[in-house]
């Protein structure tokens, strides 16, 4: 086959799997992201029913993230052995059952032990998600496959926010209920059927996909075998790639990522839980007004996202995309100190510490393959996103506590500012110190 007729195959490739994969996977993603930062909007109007403070608030937000990262690896190692498939019916039926279980509860306790297990239902499931990704999409155009499927989560935002302020509004009192208990549901239960939807629609490999002709398996396994094998090579070479979990794991390159992956899950976090409560803030009471207004940052961002990600697979270059993004980030959390007063010039802060939040994700979630393939990939991608988690824990547990010392937001503003700017040159730094250590 000439190069032309390859270039025009690879085209045609690629752009099925595009329209076979992302809309499965981005619904998927949207339910994901709905169902765990419609707690930031549930908040507003559960915490008066419940007396809650806003460290318990805290506190249960980020025990989500201990029960996450606790089963993170064992989940992701899970997947590896038995296929995505399996592994998203199991995660996306548990989660749904427990997102709705959070309309019954009465205390702080049942809001911790609720937290708590919808973290274990839903762990293994992003690392899952970019392990598949990992294994149809050839690294080069990983980036901007990456980035279109992370376009979930703004699209969840758009969604979301709406749907969640029409919903406490609207539906408070019907049969009893308050509108969050209604909207924990409403926005719980489609997870459950999409679970089992995907289990019935995906493949594991592209080797078991009815859809690829036999021309478009091949092509496509010779383009992914041929990566795995440059990265075992570099690996047996000592040129800092690995296919076996232990070896990454003892890679300080790796936890220079992970440092890095904490500002973004955690910064991403932060964003869920407590913008409604800087809009609310800001002199907006109507809580469908807020859902709305907590949209619009994210339909900005999701196009900043896909042209960073584009710019990023085009240049080939990874870490310094998604580094001044997170930067950019934290200057706009760090802006709210001064703008937070002003609802559009909070809204203006609150759309810069989202574009940069968003514009990181597509580098930096594909830089890990780029060093990592079979079980390593498998375990490291986890091991990454586990940490993450663990600093999504302790976040809203210590901004729960400074908002009721100091009786605003002040210290969530700095905090999350900090944690957005040293993440980022940690994963520089560890990524600087490597080099230098290859020149030796």
């Amino acid at each position: 086959m000439n190069q032309t007729a390859n270039e025009s195959l690879e085209t045609r490739l690629h752009r099925k799997l595009a329209w076979r994969l992302l809309p499965i996977l981005m619904v998927c993603y949207i339910l994901n992201y709905l169902d765990r930062s419609n707690i930031g909007f549930a908040k507003l109007a559960f915490m008066d029913d419940l007396g809650m403070t806003e460290a318990a608030f805290g506190l249960g937000a980020g025990l989500f993230y201990l029960g996450y990262s606790a089963f993170e690896i064992p989940s992701n190692l899970m997947l590896h052995k038995v296929g995505v498939r399996k592994t998203l019916l199991r995660i996306m039926v548990a989660w749904g059952l427990c997102a709705a279980g959070f309309a019954l509860m009465k205390t702080d306790l049942h809001y911790y032990i609720l937290r708590l297990l919808l973290g274990i239902a839903e762990a293994g499931f992003f690392p899952g998600m970019l392990l598949f990704v990992s294994l149809w999409i050839p690294s080069r155009r990983r980036a901007t496959f990456t980035a279109a499927f992370m376009a979930a989560m703004p699209l969840a935002s758009l969604i979301g926010g709406p749907l969640s302020g029409a919903i406490l509004h609207g539906m408070d009192g019907v049969g009893g209920w308050h509108g969050w208990q209604w909207m924990f549901v409403i926005e719980g239960l489609p997870s459950v059927a999409m679970g089992v939807l995907a289990f019935v629609l995906l493949y594991d490999r592209p080797e078991d996909a009815r859809w690829l002709t036999a021309e478009e398996k091949r092509f496509l396994r010779s383009e992914l075998d041929a990566e795995a094998a440059e990265t075992a090579a570099r690996a047996e070479a000592g040129g800092g790639s690995h296919t076996q979990f232990g070896a990454a794991a003892r890679d300080v390159r790796i936890y220079s990522i992970a440092a890095m992956a904490i500002s973004l899950v955690a910064g991403g976090a932060g964003l869920q839980l407590w913008m409604p409560s800087v809009i609310r803030n800001a002199g907006v009471d109507n809580l469908l007004h807020v859902g709305l207004l907590a949209g619009v940052p994210f339909l900005i961002a999701i196009v900043v996202q896909q042209l960073v990600a584009r710019r990023s697979d085009r240049r080939q270059e990874r870490r310094w995309h998604a580094a001044t993004s997170a930067m950019l980030s934290g200057a706009g959390w760090l802006s709210l100190l001064f703008t937070s007063s002003s609802l559009p010039l909070a809204m203006i802060s609150l759309t810069v510490a989202v574009c940069g939040f968003l514009g990181a994700t597509g580098p930096f979630w594909a830089l890990p393959s780029r060093y990592l393939t079979g079980k390593a990939a498998a375990g490291g991608l986890a091991l990454i996103a586990t940490l993450g988690g663990v600093g999504s824990f302790l976040s809203p547990t210590i901004v729960g506590y400074f908002a009721d010392k100091g009786g605003n937001l002040d210290g969530a503003f700095v905090y999350y500012g900090l944690l957005m700017t040293a993440g980022p040159l940690l994963m520089l730094w560890g990524s600087y110190k490597l080099e230098q250590q290859r020149k030796l």
